[in-house]
């Protein structure tokens, strides 16, 4: 069972439930999900990704990524490393089902992680970090409203090739907020 903290049109995100850690191992044993991500070189055992899920379920705001008309499971996305005193977070991501690829999941799940982000834990900044090979990546973070902020040139080697780390980011004054402000404003038209 999941339960809605954000809700979006598409998807909701959810605590993430450690049950699903044997979908979590197929997802991240995939090359082709894995390329982009930094656990590409590993193996992962469902042991391991069972850890993995405790740890990430007790950690805050790490949250499932599920389809809202099918309760269906599709990733998690959540902030790998937050700063508190100058309020600014990194984002993670992982849309591990490759049936909701390029469908707007990956950019809803985002916009819904940003709103939590600048409207509840009043972040400043939050960033992701990308390697440029990853393009259909790098356009859902710029639909979802992130822009290149800088590069680590050449950080990445794969297939002979190297390539740059790119980092985008978005500051609170250039989102606009899909879900928090709306329960705000009905809360307040309701008293």
């Amino acid at each position: 069972m999941y339960f809605k903290k954000m809700v979006g049109k598409k998807c909701y995100l959810s605590p993430i439930r450690v049950d699903d850690f044997e979908k979590y191992t197929q997802w991240v044993n995939d090359m082709e999900v894995a390329a982009g991500m930094i656990f590409s070189a590993s193996l992962i055992t469902p042991a391991e990704e069972k850890e993995i899920l405790e740890r990430l379920s007790k950690t805050e705001f790490n949250f499932a990524i599920v389809d809202l008309a099918k309760d269906e499971l599709i990733g998690n996305i959540g902030f790998v490393k937050i700063d508190y005193v100058n309020r600014v977070a990194e984002l993670g991501l992982l849309i591990g089902n490759k049936e909701y690829w390029g469908k707007g999941y990956g950019v809803e799940a985002i916009q819904l992680l940003l709103d939590f982000g600048f409207n509840i834990l009043n972040m400043h900044n939050i960033y992701l970090k990308v390697y440029a090979y990853n393009t259909p990546a790098i356009r859902c973070y710029q639909k979802a409203g992130l822009k290149e902020a800088g590069r680590l040139r050449e950080a990445k080697q794969i297939a002979g090739a190297k390539y740059d780390e790119i980092y985008m980011d978005i500051l609170a004054h250039e989102y606009k907020s899909i879900y928090i402000k709306d329960l705000v404003e009905k809360k307040k038209q309701k008293a």
